[in-house]
């Protein structure tokens, strides 16, 4: 058997040692070319380095076993691989021959032009676990720029504090599709928002459950809807989301989606799995069985 190996930031070829005592496998170092000869690629790394391989990824179509070694490994701990020795075990079973491949799907972005159309195809843009606007993405801006290390220790909630001293709640226009069309809906009669999150997985930021109910082969995206709340009762409400307790306040909202169009009333900023991708609008949708992933 034949395998690459790619590193995020903070991992060397010395995290590959144990993969390396599993018989039968021969490793290429670095993000293939071609999908020729090759039975599988391992990612050391977190959500960031994940979302930045994403169209590689889809492309070779390769089975995708990730060793979480970064500072947010929601879309590990989403497929059961909470520490590397998780995936160690996952990948002696793949490479024993297990049946332990699921696909899984995808979210995708689609940044639109002033007149509400695709950009370009070269544009739309895939992610594994979220995509958020509004707070969510001030909030990922400010964690972005902590160490690494504080990233990895709660940096989503720190990041919080001061980015609710500046946000300003933001209009909403979203619209949803039915079939190949899309009919308009108007968040509780245009009222201003202070977060929309587009889920693929149940988790997202360092273990928030923002999306508690989220399958990641359903074909469908959670779509979590924070309305206008005063910012003391957001702070108080925050620690609620780790549990997914937040379903039950009234300013929240809840609910599935194939694809959604994303207008705000001032341009904002879209982020998916920590990084930034585009600005507003934008369409959010989803492909089905996009990626092939070991799991435990």
């Amino acid at each position: 058997m034949r395998a690459a190996a790619i590193f995020g930031p903070g991992s060397s070829t010395r995290d590959l040692k144990p993969f390396r005592e599993v018989p039968v496998t021969e490793w290429v170092v670095g993000l293939p070319s071609s999908a020729a000869e090759l039975d599988a690629i391992l990612i050391f790394g977190g959500d960031g380095t994940v979302h930045r391989h994403l169209g590689a990824l889809v492309r070779l179509g390769l089975p995708v076993l990730v060793a979480p070694a970064g500072s947010g490994n929601d879309f590990a701990r989403a497929l059961g691989l909470r520490r590397v020795r998780d995936s160690l075990h996952a990948w002696r079973k793949f490479a024993s021959g297990g049946a332990n491949v699921r696909t899984t799907d995808l979210g995708i972005i689609t940044p639109l032009g002033a007149v509400g159309e695709a950009q370009s195809q070269r544009s739309v843009h895939y992610f594994s676990c979220a995509a958020g606007v509004g707070l969510d993405g001030e909030i990922a801006r400010r964690a972005q720029a902590l160490p690494r290390w504080l990233r990895g220790h709660g940096g989503y909630a720190l990041s919080l504090a001061p980015a609710l001293l500046r946000f300003q709640p933001f209009g909403l226009k979203l619209s949803l599709s039915q079939a190949e069309s899309f009919h308009e809906f108007i968040a509780q009669n245009e009222q201003t928002l202070v977060v929309a999150v587009f889920a693929n997985t149940p988790v997202y930021g360092g273990g928030m459950r923002i999306a508690p109910r989220a399958k990641m082969d359903d074909g469908q995206l959670d779509v979590c809807l924070i309305h206008d709340i005063h910012k003391l009762k957001l702070v108080g409400v925050f620690p609620t989301v780790y549990f997914g307790r937040h379903l039950g306040i009234r300013e929240v909202e809840y609910f599935t989606a194939e694809r959604a169009r994303v207008e705000t009333d001032r341009p904002l900023d879209v982020y998916a799995d920590g990084e930034y991708v585009c600005g507003t609008p934008a369409e959010v949708g989803v492909a089905g069985g996009a990626l092939r992933v070991v799991v435990p």
